[in-house]
C-alpha cells in the first residue's frame, strides 16, 4: 500500500463568508495542490473540504499521514465524536443535529479504501507544508470576494 501524506488547510474571510480551502498531496518526490473556494460558508465548512478533497484525489487504497490545524477535524476521529455522533443518529451529546453532517459522511466515504492517521500541526507556527495550504487556501478565499452568496437556507446543510 502506498504511503501519502496530505496537508490540509481551510479559511474563511468572516465565519460565515467567503471561504478558501487547500490540500497539498505528496507522494514520494512528487506533490499536487488541490483548491478551491465558496462565497459563503464556515471555517469549518473549509477544513472538512480540504481533507474530503484531497483524500478523493486519491487514486489507489494508501496508507495517509493527513496534516491539519483544525482540532475540529482532527477530534472528531482521535477523540471518538464521529462515533458517537453515529450512534446518537447524528446527533450532538445535548440532541442537536451535527454540523456539517453532509461533509462528514462524504468525508467518511471517502476514507473507506484507505488507512488514515490524522495528525494536529499548530497554524501559523512555521510549519512548510502547513504555512503552503494556509496561503492557498486565503488566496482561494480573497477570490470569493463580491462573489453573491446563493439564495438563503442553502448555505450549510445539517
Amino acid at each position: 500500500m502506498r504511503r501519502v501524506q496530505i496537508y490540509t488547510d481551510g479559511a474563511c474571510l468572516g465565519n460565515p463568508g467567503p471561504g478558501g480551502w487547500a490540500a497539498l498531496l505528496r507522494y514520494g518526490h512528487h506533490e499536487r495542490m488541490l483548491s478551491g473556494g465558496e462565497p459563503c460558508t464556515t471555517n469549518n465548512r473549509m477544513e472538512l473540504k480540504a481533507a474530503l478533497e484531497g483524500l478523493k484525489a486519491l487514486k489507489a487504497p494508501s496508507e495517509v499521514d493527513l496534516y491539519t490545524d483544525s482540532q475540529y477535524l482532527q477530534k472528531a476521529f482521535t477523540e471518538g465524536w464521529l462515533e458517537s455522533w453515529q450512534k446518537r443518529g447524528w446527533r450532538t451529546s445535548e440532541g442537536q443535529p451535527v454540523k456539517n453532517q453532509d461533509l462528514w459522511r462524504e468525508l467518511l466515504k471517502a476514507m473507506a479504501p484507505h488507512r488514515v492517521r490524522f495528525h494536529f500541526v499548530k497554524g501559523h507556527a512555521g510549519h512548510p507544508e502547513n504555512e503552503r495550504v494556509d496561503r492557498e487556501a486565503r488566496r482561494q478565499a480573497e477570490a470569493q470576494r463580491g462573489v453573491p452568496c446563493p439564495q438563503e437556507g442553502t448555505l450549510f446543510p445539517p
